[in-house]
């Protein structure tokens, strides 16, 4: 196998960094983990960025890994640890993510068609548009008109994100499905 190359990407949210990597990470979707005690349950890579000063959260793509940093954490070392602990991890051919934790749907609420049309909207149109930015979005349910949508990685907390919530998904997806009212994060 060829080396392992991690390169850094900046994101729209100042409190997250995006590592890619020329290897595939998940099959497709992502896995979020925002404490040290599910990462250690499900995760051997996310388990370790835990141990880093400062990190506060970890997402897993298909490609990539987004580091949250806490307010009190120092980017020169949270990125000099993380960036080397992932290299070194995929050298060693680490478990990234454990199978039992790849389960889990991406998406949670029911399957009527316009659940089903909102579903396919977001993985066909928006999940690849939000993972270039190191994030990942994922239906939680569809009640009264109103789409609640759970935002992860680089997507959780940016000062953008509603922007990305209410002017491209609300919009993208009013128009497709004219009876939604409202898109929420949750």
């Amino acid at each position: 196998m060829s080396d392992v190359y991690v390169s850094l990407e900046f994101t729209p949210n100042p409190n997250t960094l995006k590592y890619s990597v020329n290897r595939q990470l998940l099959a497709a979707g992502a896995a979020n983990f925002t404490k040290k005690e599910d990462a250690d349950a499900q995760s051997p890579l996310a388990a370790k960025l835990f141990g880093v000063a400062g990190i506060s959260g970890v997402m897993i793509g298909k490609n990539f890994v987004t580091i949250t940093k806490t307010e009190e954490g120092d980017w020169d070392v949270v990125h000099k640890n993380a960036s080397s602990l992932i290299e070194t991890h995929l050298s060693e051919d680490g478990v990234v993510v454990n199978e039992s934790a790849l389960k889990n749907p991406a998406h949670k609420g029911g399957s009527t068609e316009t659940e089903q049309k909102i579903r396919d909207i977001l993985d066909n149109e928006i999940r690849p548009a939000v993972a270039m930015d190191g994030g990942d979005i994922t239906f939680e349910k569809y009640e009264d008109g109103i789409v609640y949508l759970f935002m992860q990685g680089s997507c959780a907390g940016c000062p953008s994100s509603t922007a990305t919530l209410k002017v491209g998904i609300e919009t993208r997806l009013k128009e497709a499905i004219p009876e939604i009212i409202a898109v929420e994060a949750v």
